[in-house]
């Protein structure tokens, strides 16, 4: 699965350049979790980040490249959980490297969808999380109580690999959070929207698009993503055509 690997370059070249915390993923560092969604009030919330009004991402990418993904990690840009005093900006990306699928293509589809809405499933415990997939933005209202219990990005990314984990294609996943007032939301953003574009022009080509490029109204996103365009006309002409 290359389709996401010029995203992933670009989104590294954002995000390598600012200062930065890692951390080797281990299960036993995961957060509190909680069995549903919480409800965080305004008034026990110690901040918001990517409040409104403040920059904000949230997306997925997937390779089948060890070099783009190479082993399990949380990074951190920015200041961690216990030290930011305010609202911020705030982005949340994951790097997902998957093995070879070998079923159909409609099929391989729908488990990078299953594998994508495991972030819908983590439900850490003070850290209330409400994403918008129209606008591709991710805010988060973080509890008094959570902060002065300790809460940190490298729990909360060891909470997010666990349950990516849990799906037996997902070889290897980076979670990467940024809150430094330097980042560039406004681009990750923009990435965020092409990722989407490209997941959702797969939904269209299985389900017949025209391969007359002439008239066909994803022609700009198979022209600028590698090996769309071979994808569309392998559908189109009814061969297999998943590449990994």
């Amino acid at each position: 699965m290359e389709l996401y690997n010029s995203l992933i370059g670009e989104t590294k070249a954002l995000y390598e350049k600012l200062p930065q915390v890692s951390w080797d993923y281990n299960a036993r560092d995961a957060w509190t979790s909680n069995e549903s969604s919480e409800l965080v009030l305004q008034k026990d919330a110690a901040y918001e980040l990517g409040a409104s009004g403040k920059g904000s991402a949230n997306f997925v990418l997937f390779t089948s490249d060890p070099a783009l993904v190479a082993k399990d990690q949380t990074i951190l840009c920015g200041k961690d959980l216990r030290e930011i005093k305010g609202d911020c900006d705030f982005a949340r990306i994951v790097l997902l490297r998957i093995g070879v699928l070998d079923d159909d293509d409609e099929a391989v589809y729908r488990t990078l969808r299953d594998i994508e809405f495991s972030k819908y499933h983590v439900y850490p415990k003070g850290y209330m999380v409400r994403i918008s997939p129209e606008s591709y933005r991710e805010q988060v209202r973080v509890s008094r109580d959570a902060v002065r219990r300790g809460i940190s990005f490298k729990a909360l990314g060891a909470s997010y690999i666990a349950e990516y984990k849990k799906n037996p294609n997902v070889l290897n996943a980076t979670v990467v959070f940024l809150t430094d007032p330097a980042a560039d939301y406004a681009a990750l953003k923009a990435l965020a929207k092409k990722s989407a574009d490209v997941t959702g022009t797969l939904t269209h080509i299985f389900e017949g698009l025209p391969t007359d490029c002439s008239v066909c109204a994803l022609k700009d996103i198979c022209d600028e993503v590698e090996g769309m365009k071979e994808l569309h006309f392998g559908v189109g002409a009814g061969g297999s055509v998943h590449k990994s």
